[in-house]
């Protein structure tokens, strides 16, 4: 067994090397653009759990936040509503299953280029059953929180192709000029 052992260290450098050396990164890790390395940060409200996540995810992407002003980036969280929606029904006429939908709404503002406004959606699905009402509290709390980490997570992948957003416009915009 112990020659196993003494192999499977090797391997593994050498494997992880191999992973490294190709450009590969885990999952999670997301390339933020370089004029969105240094920006502000605002939100609805300041403690709220999304804000939490939110400044959390800007510096495990390592996003240096300033104060606010003209000449730096901005990303401001506007709003967040949790929709509930039942999905089926048990034979008493009682939520058997329902779905819910976490909507972030938020805008990114660069000088140079402007403000502009985006959205994340994130939908969960869980069963609701009447008799163990409080184990179902907290599965669902866990899911809310669950729904706030994605949402700051798809934050953070939308910030990464902001860039590409801006310049579409700037190109749908100057094809509309030319045209009239």
């Amino acid at each position: 067994m112990r020659f196993f052992s003494l192999i499977k260290l090797p391997v593994v450098l050498v494997l992880s090397g191999l992973l490294s050396a190709c450009g590969f990164h885990l999952r999670g890790e997301y390339s933020v653009p370089e004029e969105l390395h240094t920006m502000s940060f605002n939100s609805y409200d300041e403690y709220s759990p999304l804000t939490r996540s939110v400044h959390a995810q800007l510096e495990l992407n390592k996003v240096d936040l300033v104060a606010p002003s003209k000449n730096i980036p901005n990303l401001y969280l506007v709003s967040a509503e949790l929709e509930e929606r039942t999905l089926s029904l048990y034979q008493n006429s009682r939520a058997a299953e329902k779905e819910l939908t976490y909507v972030v709404k938020y805008r990114v503002t660069i000088p140079e280029l402007g403000a502009k406004n985006f959205m994340t959606v994130v939908t969960r699905n869980y069963l609701d059953n009447p008799l163990t009402a409080l184990a179902k509290s907290v599965e669902r709390d866990v899911i809310e929180d669950e729904m706030r980490q994605q949402a700051a997570a798809q934050i953070m992948r939308q910030l990464g192709r902001v860039r590409a957003e801006y310049e579409a416009d700037t190109a749908v915009n100057a094809s509309k000029k030319t045209t009239l």
